[in-house]
């Protein structure tokens, strides 16, 4: 079924799986090559401004940003394990990657990178692609929101081309120094700003193929030229940026060359010196480098699942993080910084006719020339530009629609959930945000669960006992049903109002047909209830154990007690014996 059958694309793992299945399982044509140039091109003229947006907003020059989608969405491609993804910088990984950049440098934030991409690979061998199922939507949206809020948050300053060095740590500290900042607004700069993001909503009305921010961004540029002319002074990547080559050679902007080899702790750390690496580096980069491997994981294969939706196509979960993992890995040590499968890139590459991961291989290219060729013509892209632009990529990546919908009609546990991750990214950070969040969401989840077990006296019920067997059952029998998991955080509930329904009964019949799970602590509070029926002198039995019930208890070697304790079949079976 497409290369992959239903089951497989959860435990596979194959390096390359796309590419394989794509280009060399089946037939590669000339006109799927045709599609996927067509397709590589859009999608790389698409990445070219958005790399460079979303590496300023990371913290880094913007050339590091392009390396990211030319070193990352080549490798990715070839080793992935989705045929459609175009891999590289993203808006998600923005709230992760600035205060690591500010605090160790661009040094540090490369080889955090590497440190991701390790874990991507473990991940991906032990066979973890499947648990991104088991991360509930409200946690997703409540970090992706908060991340929205924040990175739409840190471009205010460009976009109103506000007088501030520096901006604090705590987010509302943020917020106090924009407002503080706001009567030193750049009315030029605001200008620009809103005429790209005036572009960039009403370019779509218009329903062209281009994409809207390559417009925007171009007519922002040329507007901040006229009035750079004219002695206005904005700011632009090729004055806030410069460079030095290696052989000395400096400039403004983005230097024209390839991206080249070069150790990623040797990069500019703090007070660009570079940095020393040893177990006390290392272990305050693990908490950032983990977190950037989660994101990336649930990124990429949420893109992966999308791409299957509009392509009827499936992806291999475990060979996509192998690929990813290996892009992290890789692409440091040619100045990367973190990447992962984008959606909106990729979706665009769906559109554009993409076929196989070449498509993704011919948008690295096209940034490639774009580094070689355009790198003096984009040093006049103005930073207030870039700052719309990220607005929109903001805005779009909080799904806000989304949010509402479950805020106006989802459970309140799915509510508290998003509210408490949403809330911690913006006042924290995603670390805390999702540890938080998935602890928080297993809870309530286990608190549901645990209010879904339930037992009943089914004694006189003639759906469970037959008219035949009423004489059998009186003042001194009991017949109890449990329905719902027998788990550490419902059985201690359930097996004590057993033992009070019990109380002085000469039988307990318990029939556990709507039992599935009974795990260390149901069986725990079996014994219990094992133990308290003996005491009290009544005899216990129990019936229709399901598989995992009845697994676990001849694990523990549970066996039956003469006079006190048996096991049937059925409950006809315990009846007639009682």
């Amino acid at each position: 079924m497409n290369g992959i059958t239903h089951r497989a694309h959860l435990f596979s793992l194959k390096l390359g799986f796309a590419f394989r299945d794509a280009c060399l399982n089946h037939a590669y044509s000339k006109a799927k090559f045709s599609k996927d140039i067509l397709a590589g091109i859009t999608v790389g003229i698409i990445a070219i401004p958005l790399a460079m947006a979303l590496a300023i907003a990371s913290g880094v020059p913007p050339q590091y940003g392009l390396y990211t989608a030319i070193i990352a969405g080549i490798i990715i491609a070839f080793t992935g394990g989705s045929r459609l993804s175009i891999s590289g910088p993203t808006a998600a990984f923005v709230v992760l990657l600035y205060p690591i950049a500010q605090q160790f440098g661009l040094a540090g934030l490369l080889l955090a990178t590497f440190m991701s991409g390790i874990i991507l690979v473990l991940m991906a061998v032990m066979r973890l692609g499947r648990l991104i199922q088991y991360i509930p939507e409200s946690i997703t949206l409540g970090f992706t929101a908060g991340i929205g809020v924040v990175i739409a948050t840190l471009q205010l300053k460009d976009f109103f081309g506000l007088n501030i060095t520096s901006m604090p740590e705590h987010y509302w500290q943020k917020i106090s120094t924009l407002i503080e900042a706001m009567p030193s607004s750049h009315w030029p700069s605001l200008l620009v700003a809103l005429v790209t993001l005036a572009v960039m909503l009403l370019w779509p009305k218009l329903k062209l193929p281009v994409p809207a921010h390559l417009p925007a961004v171009i007519i922002g540029s040329m507007l901040a030229l006229w009035l750079n002319q004219h002695g206005m002074s904005i700011d632009t990547i090729g004055s806030r940026f410069h460079y030095t080559l290696a052989d000395g050679t400096t400039g403004f902007g983005i230097p024209p060359v390839l991206p080249s080899f070069e150790w990623p702790w040797l990069q500019a750390g703090p007070n660009h010196a570079p940095l020393t690496v040893n177990l006390d580096l290392i272990q305050a980069l693990l908490p950032s480098a983990f977190a950037i491997a989660m994101l990336g994981a649930i990124e990429s294969l949420l893109c992966a699942v999308v791409l299957d939706g509009m392509t009827g196509k499936r992806h291999s979960a475990n060979s996509e993080l192998l690929g990813q993992g290996l892009g992290n890995i890789i692409a440091p040590f040619f100045g990367g910084i973190p990447a992962t499968a984008a959606i909106a890139r990729s979706a665009a590459n769906v559109k554009s006719g993409g076929q196989t991961p070449i498509a993704a291989v011919i948008h690295g290219i096209v940034v490639l020339l774009a580094l070689v060729a355009l790198a003096n013509i984009l040093a006049y892209v103005p930073m207030s530009a870039m700052a719309a632009l990220l607005l929109v990529v903001a805005w779009n990546m909080s799904e806000a629609h989304k949010a509402v919908h479950l805020l106006k009609t989802a459970p309140m546990s799915d509510v508290t959930v998003f509210l408490v991750c949403f809330g911690l990214t913006v006042m924290f950070d995603m670390v805390i945000a999702i540890s938080v969040g998935i602890a928080l969401a297993a809870l309530l989840f286990m608190k549901d669960l645990a209010e879904m077990t339930r037992t009943r006296d089914i004694s006189h019920d003639k759906r469970f006992v037959p008219e035949e067997f009423s004489h059998v059952v009186n003042d001194d029998v009991c017949v109890l049903r449990i329905d719902g998991p027998l788990f550490f955080a419902a059985a201690d509930h359930v097996f004590a109002e057993i033992a009070r329904l019990s109380h002085n009964k000469h039988t307990l019949i318990l029939q556990l047909e709507g039992v599935t799970l009974l795990d260390a602590g149901g069986l725990a509070a079996l014994t219990k209830l094992i133990t308290t029926c003996q005491h009290n002198h009544t005899k216990l039995m129990i019936c229709e154990l399901q598989f995992q019930p009845l697994r676990t208890l001849a694990r523990a070697k549970v066996l039956p007690i003469d006079g006190h304790l048996s096991f049937h079949a059925n409950l006809i079976d315990a009846l007639q014996q009682s």
